[in-house]
Order: structure tokens, then C-alpha cells, then sequence
């Protein structure tokens, strides 16, 4: 349940009660910080609770992807490098993580990506206008593997609600995890959601489409013998 919006502490990262994400005050290297005064004003987007204007955010109107909990950049910088057609948003909600995309941004001369450090809960349901989003991309979340934890895993459903609410009629949700058990967590609230449909067949995983990197994650999970389930579903 969202908390009356006028008694958020200020400067917090979200109004839920419960968050899918834990704040870490992770150390931010120098260069981080220098990309963060420099380029953040160029290449981020202040968090709104009023729909913006993804035209003027861009300087273009062209299909928007979002990319939750970026992490490091790694497969934003990827998918922004090759597919200049597309602009691409990532929300997350560690500076570090931000600071080391910017770099990216910065190096690769990349003008068709947007950052936001918010929590993309609150991105989907506010910032972000309805029917906005040619794709969804949720790449290997915290799985919070412990049953007690199971209720902090942002797939719920009140994430489908704000993925079909930004979403545009064939649109694409894409999660992709490394934990089996959170795999079928997923297959089972999406199959059950009428405003989805499995691109590959009911209950059916997905074969990694060309457009997700093999992440660090992902490797990180073949390493300790985790399967990775890719899930893609149509937004009817």
C-alpha cells in the first residue's frame, strides 16, 4: 500500500512501506563523483510525481526502453550502444551505480540515455506517462530467497500494475533471474495476468534475446550452477 504522499520523510528514495531494495551507503570513487556534478545534470532526470515529457527529456520522439536497477550500467551502456534508435532510461538508486553508468555514457558518446535515482516503482506509477514504454527490462533482481523475505520481491502485483500501466499495446516486459525458484515465482503472477502474454508459450521460458549482454550476474550464477530463466511477455 503507497503511503499518503504528503508524509514522506524527505529525501527518501521511495514512499513504500515495503522496498524491494535495501540502501547501501557504498563508497563513490572519485571519478564517480566528478561524473555525478558533471553529466548528471545533462544525463539525468529529477525524479517527478507528475507524468513528464519524454519528447523534451530526449530532444526526440523514438522508442523508450526502461532498464529497473541498472546496477553498474553494464547492459544499459549495451543495449543504448546498440540501439541508438531507442532512448533508454535506467532508474536505480545507488549513487555508485549511477556515477559508473554516467562514465559509460560519457565514453561510449552515448545522447540517447536518461537516469533516474528514484525507485522505479514510483518512476512507473508517477513520472512516466501511461502507454509511454516500448519495453521493460528487469535484469536479474535480488531474489530475496528466504520465504520471511519473499514479500520485498519487487515482482508483485502491484509492479505488473505500473509495468501495464507505462506500457504501450505490444509492448515488452523482460525479466531475467538466475534463481529457479524466483523464475517460477514470476511465470506464476504473470500467467495469471490477463494483460500479459507469454511470447514463447504458456509457462514457458524465454531463449536470451539478442538485445540482453550476458551480465556479471548472470556469469556470477552459471559459476555457482544457477540456470537463468529469461522471461519475455506482450503487453495485450
Amino acid at each position: 500500500m503507497q503511503a499518503d504522499k504528503e508524509t514522506t520523510p524527505a529525501g527518501r528514495l521511495t514512499r513504500r512501506s515495503i522496498r524491494s531494495f535495501v540502501v547501501r551507503n557504498g563508497r563513490t570513487t572519485a571519478a564517480q563523483t566528478d561524473a555525478l556534478e558533471r553529466l548528471l545534470p545533462k544525463f539525468g532526470l529529477p525524479y517527478s510525481d507528475d507524468p513528464i515529457d519524454l519528447v523534451a527529456a530526449f530532444g526526440r520522439e523514438a522508442p523508450t526502453w526502461l532498464e529497473i536497477g541498472f546496477g553498474n550500467g553494464d547492459s544499459l551502456l549495451h543495449m543504448a550502444n546498440s540501439h541508438a534508435e531507442v532512448n533508454v532510461i535506467g532508474a536505480e538508486v545507488h549513487e555508485s551505480g549511477i556515477g559508473h553508468a554516467l562514465i559509460g555514457v560519457e565514453s561510449n558518446e552515448l545522447a540517447n540515455v536518461r537516469l533516474v535515482q528514484h525507485d522505479a516503482m514510483e518512476i512507473m506509477e508517477n513520472m512516466l506517462p501511461p502507454a509511454s514504454l516500448d519495453k521493460v527490462l528487469l535484469l536479474f533482481p535480488d531474489p530475496w530467497h528466504k520465504k520471511r523475505h519473499h514479500k520485498r520481491r519487487i515482482v508483485q502485483t502491484d509492479f505488473l500494475n505500473a509495468v501495464a500501466r507505462t506500457l504501450k499495446t505490444g509492448g515488452t516486459l523482460h525479466c531475467a533471474t538466475d534463481w529457479a525458484e524466483y523464475g517460477e515465482w514470476m511465470i506464476d503472477l504473470l500467467e495469471q495476468d490477463d494483460r500479459f502474454i507469454n511470447s514463447t508459450g504458456p509457462g514457458k521460458p524465454s531463449e536470451r534475446p539478442e538485445w540482453r549482454p550476458v551480465t556479471r550476474f548472470e556469469r556470477r550464477g552459471y559459476r555457482l550452477g544457477h540456470s537463468v530463466t529469461d522471461l519475455l511477455y506482450t503487453r495485450r
